[in-house]
């Protein structure tokens, strides 16, 4: 799992997310948190996942890039849709994962982490 450099967060959790990056990390319970992930299907922008589905032994964790954390889904809805609002903003495109990843990395995409 990589969290992205310049996560994104809802403002009912940015000051609490360091806490609860440890608890996803560690299969701590959390109920009505999602995550916001780059898609691993080919063509897809984003992802929402709930950290309940996360505590799965059996999920592929290890293939996640996350890039928001959001309490509630209409929440994660509202992020990832301003995530894909700026994205287009700064581009004029809908290379979400691109975009991300590119900025992760300080400007140049080196390794692409989803398919």
């Amino acid at each position: 799992m990589v969290w992205y450099k310049y996560l994104y967060a809802d403002g009912g959790i940015k000051a609490k997310t360091e806490k609860i990056k440890w608890k996803i990390r560690h299969n701590a319970g959390q109920v009505n948190l999602y995550v916001i992930a780059l898609s691993k299907t080919p063509g897809g922008l984003l992802e929402i996942i709930s950290t309940v589905e996360l505590m799965q032994k059996a999920y592929p964790k290890k293939e996640l890039f996350i890039v928001g954390l959001a309490r509630g889904y209409e929440t994660a809805r509202e992020l990832a849709a301003q995530i894909v609002l700026e994205v287009y903003a700064e581009t004029g495109a809908f290379g979400v994962k691109e975009y991300l990843l590119s900025k992760h990395h300080g400007g140049s995409v080196r390794v692409s982490l989803c398919p």
